[in-house]
């Protein structure tokens, strides 16, 4: 048995890395998998958030986005010619086309360590900016909010942590804008 799951675990991930044809793809996937979102359309539900486990749910327009080389199927924009390998290291890879400015005084830890993925999917999500999670409570799955409440700073505030953090990078401490 575990020969077959392994067998089949090689076949699955050997048709998605090696292929952008998602028809395929799909097709694949449909036969040994229930609830495959068909190409194109958004997951009807996604286990409660973007990632496995997650427990918020999408408050946000649940309309599913997809990263621009994916969606245009110009998967060797980031990887190998029939790999799944990178053509970069990840650390180099998103600012080959997203211009941030990395020379500030203090780095978003993620961001600094080539972590994009930490915070940002890939191919698509259902959150803007491709987030990983709802936005709202998006920087609580790394941050202590019981620590960050204690904060006088943050008394009474409703406000998304992004109205007064940059999520990647700042002169000033704490990444304020």
């Amino acid at each position: 048995m575990r020969i077959r799951t392994a067998i089949l675990a090689c076949c699955v991930t050997t048709v998605l890395l090696c292929t952008c044809n998602t028809t395929k793809n799909h097709k694949v996937l449909s036969f040994f998998f229930d609830g495959v979102p068909e190409p194109g359309k958004a997951p009807v539900e996604l286990g409660g958030g973007a990632r496995k486990g997650s427990a918020e749910t999408p408050t946000t327009a649940s309309r599913y986005r997809e990263h621009g080389p994916y969606a245009a199927k110009q998967c060797e924009a980031c990887h190998m010619k029939g790999t799944s390998r990178l053509i970069l290291p990840i650390e180099e890879l998103c600012l080959k086309c997203h211009s941030l400015n990395v020379r500030k005084k203090y780095i978003h830890g993620p961001l600094a360590s080539g972590g994009c993925k930490v915070c940002h999917e890939p191919h698509g999500s259902i959150y803007p900016f491709l987030l990983v999670s709802e936005p709202k409570e998006f920087c609580l799955h790394c941050h202590d909010s019981n620590a960050i409440a204690k904060n006088d700073a943050h008394k009474g505030v409703e406000a998304q942590c992004t109205e007064c953090h940059d999520a990647h990078s700042s002169d000033e401490e704490y990444l304020l804008k």
